[in-house]
């Protein structure tokens, strides 16, 4: 039995026809995920800069 369930793993370890679709979705994902966190980070940099820009215009001036 064992040796069977040994032969089918090795005969799906040289079988590539269908990896391309898997490998794909994967990539697909990975990018979603680092573009997803790259955008807010992002966003979160851009809304401190305007903050900050916002914090700087409307302080009365030193006399």
């Amino acid at each position: 039995m064992l040796n069977g369930i040994r032969k089918i793993f090795v005969r799906l370890r040289r079988d590539e026809s269908g990896a391309t679709l898997v490998e794909y979705g994967i990539a697909l994902f990975v990018a979603i995920a680092v573009g997803g966190f790259v955008l807010t980070d992002l966003g979160a940099e851009t809304f401190n800069n305007f903050e900050a820009a916002d914090t700087a215009a409307t302080r009365p001036a030193a006399d």
